[in-house]
């Protein structure tokens, strides 16, 4: 793994302890060690996690070959992004005769599938005044779905908050990848569906919206 350098300030630092994480953190600055799972022992079905990076990546993570690069070429299998206009997923695997690389993108999550269990140091910013673009249904978006790189310093905690912040009118769900089942978690926030579930660094999320909203997070 490249050795990382943070990017902004770094002066005040708090510790915060999370599942399969540990987050450090500064003003919109941050380093945080992220699990991705191999396949097996009941926690991950085949390998595959959600990753959400920084808006501002560290120096050289580009695109999917380097982020590949940057985790260990031999631990991962592929690169998976989730393509809007037909709900579909572009895969770049970085092997002979496999589909192009593609750009990584400031708000875009991805998922990746792993051939062994790394502790992956994600090191960057948030630029609190990024606009992300969550569109409605339509050109450019089958069925309204995005997958969200969710902000480090995010003040929205769990799926209902971040409805809640994106204006609850204008967003029908947020999905949650299960790695355990290679399943989705759906929280709709309307009675009679399923519970809220909490939001984590390092994982992003599907937000499928009813009306096209230009994103900007509440941050701490």
């Amino acid at each position: 793994m490249t050795k990382k350098t943070f990017l902004g300030a770094m002066t005040v630092v708090t510790a915060v302890a999370l599942t399969g994480t540990a987050l450090v953190a500064s003003n919109m600055g941050f380093k945080l060690n992220y699990q991705l799972l191999q396949s097996g022992g009941g926690l991950s079905l085949s390998g595959t996690s959600t990753i959400a990076l920084p808006d501002n990546r560290q120096t050289g993570l580009n695109d999917a070959k380097n982020l590949m690069d940057d985790i260990g070429f031999a631990n991962i299998a592929e690169v998976q992004k989730f393509i809007k206009a037909s709900d579909t997923l572009q895969i770049y695997t970085g092997r002979k005769g496999t589909g192009a690389v593609f750009a990584l993108a400031a708000g875009e999550g991805y998922r990746v599938k792993m051939n062994t269990t790394v502790n992956y140091i994600i090191v960057g910013s948030d630029d609190p005044a990024a606009a992300y673009n969550l569109q409605a249904p339509g050109v450019g978006s089958l069925s309204g779905t995005s997958q969200y790189a969710y902000n480090y310093h995010q003040t929205a905690t769990d799926a209902k908050g971040l409805m809640d912040d994106i204006g609850f009118a204008n967003i029908l769900e947020v999905q949650k990848f299960l790695k355990a089942t290679d399943t989705l978690q759906i929280y709709t926030g309307r009675k009679g569906t399923g519970a809220v579930f909490a939001m984590v660094p390092g994982d992003s999320y599907r937000v499928k919206m009813n009306t096209t909203v230009n994103y900007i997070p509440s941050h701490y």
